[in-house]
C-alpha cells in the first residue's frame, strides 16, 4: 500500500495473516492468578458450540410433575407424557480488546505473552461483570435481611434456599456470597459468645456448602475500576442462590449458561499479532453469550448492618 491509495482488503486474510497459533496456545495452559475464570465457570458453566446454535430454555417444574393415573389397563397404553421446552435461536458474539505496544518499551523474550496476559485478565473481568448482571437480572429478591449481633445469618440463608426449592421444584446447587456479605456474617457470628457462633464462623467456604447441602459456595472479592481513583465490588453485599452445572451440554438444566465457540486448536481465545516497524498490535478475541437458560428458584438476599 502507497500513500493517498485506497485499498480493499479480505478480513480473512487479515485475520489469517496475523493470526498467532503460538500465543493462541499459551492460552490454553494460562492459569489465571485472580482466580476470576473459576468464578465465571461457578456462576455460568461454559458450553462450547458453534457461531449460531439452538437450545431449549429449561421448564424446570415439568421435570417434578406426579401422576396418580400411571396404572395401565389391560390392553391400554401408558399414559404419554412429554416434556416441552421454547427452542432459542442464538449466536455467540465477538469480544475482544487491542493493545498497541511500542517497540521501546518492551523487555525480556516474553513480552508478548505478558501484555496477552493483561487482555486476557481484563477480558474475563467483563464476562464476570456480565454474568453477575444476568444472575440478578433472573434473580428474586427476598426480604432484606440485617444481620446484628443476635442475629443467625445462616438461618436466613437456609430460608432462601427452601424458597426457591419451592417454586422450582429443586434446591440451588450453589451459593454465590459478596465480599461485604461474608464480612457481615462473619462479624454478626463474631459478636456472639456461643460455641455454634464461633463454629460458624470459623467455617471455610467447602464446609459452609456442605453445612446448606449444597454442592459449592463461592465469595466473590473481585473488584474493577469505576471512576479515575475509584475501585467497586463486582457483587457487593449481596447472596445468591442459583442451580448450575459443569460439563452440561446445551439443553440440560442450569440457569445461567456461557456459550463460546473455541477455536481451532480448542481455546476459548483466539491472538493475533499485527507487527509495524515501530509497535505491534496485539489483539485477544473470542466468541461468547451469557445466556439466561431457566430463570425458575433463582434467588438474592441483601444484607443489612
Amino acid at each position: 500500500m502507497e500513500n493517498s491509495e485506497i485499498t480493499a482488503a479480505n478480513e480473512n486474510r487479515f485475520t489469517a495473516g496475523n493470526y498467532s497459533e503460538a500465543l493462541t496456545a499459551f492460552t490454553v495452559g494460562w492459569i489465571d492468578p485472580e482466580n476470576t475464570a473459576k468464578i465465571l465457570d461457578f456462576i455460568a458453566p461454559p458450553i462450547p458450540v458453534g457461531r449460531r446454535f439452538e437450545f431449549k430454555r429449561s421448564d424446570n417444574a415439568q421435570a417434578f410433575y406426579s401422576e396418580s393415573d400411571d396404572v395401565r389397563s389391560v390392553g391400554a397404553e401408558f399414559k404419554r407424557v412429554r416434556y416441552d421446552g421454547e427452542s432459542v435461536n442464538e449466536k455467540t458474539l465477538n469480544k475482544g480488546l487491542t493493545i498497541r505496544v511500542d517497540h521501546d518499551e518492551v523487555a525480556g523474550d516474553d513480552w508478548q505473552e505478558r501484555y496477552v496476559q493483561m487482555l486476557l485478565q481484563r477480558l474475563l473481568r467483563n464476562e464476570l461483570r456480565r454474568a453477575v448482571s444476568a444472575l440478578d437480572a433472573i434473580a428474586t429478591a427476598q426480604t432484606p435481611a440485617s444481620w446484628g449481633s443476635s442475629d443467625n445469618p445462616d438461618a436466613d440463608i437456609r430460608k432462601m434456599l427452601s424458597d426457591a426449592a419451592d417454586a422450582s421444584g429443586i434446591r440451588p446447587n450453589r451459593l454465590l456470597i459478596g465480599e461485604s456479605a461474608w464480612d457481615k456474617r462473619m462479624t454478626c457470628l463474631e459478636a456472639q459468645n456461643s460455641a455454634v457462633a464461633f463454629k460458624g464462623a470459623a467455617m471455610a467456604q467447602s464446609e459452609l456448602a456442605g453445612k446448606f447441602l449444597i454442592d459449592g459456595c463461592e465469595v466473590l472479592s473481585s473488584r474493577y475500576q469505576s471512576g479515575d481513583s475509584a475501585k467497586t465490588q463486582i457483587l457487593g453485599s449481596t447472596v445468591y442462590a442459583f442451580f448450575a452445572k459443569n460439563g452440561a451440554s446445551k439443553d440440560e438444566p442450569s440457569n445461567l449458561k456461557r456459550f463460546y465457540t473455541p477455536s481451532e486448536e480448542g481455546s476459548a481465545f483466539r491472538v493475533y499479532c499485527d507487527e509495524h516497524a515501530k509497535y505491534t498490535d496485539i489483539t485477544v478475541e473470542h466468541y461468547s453469550s451469557i445466556v439466561a437458560a431457566s430463570t425458575l428458584g433463582v434467588r438474592k438476599l441483601a444484607i443489612t448492618q
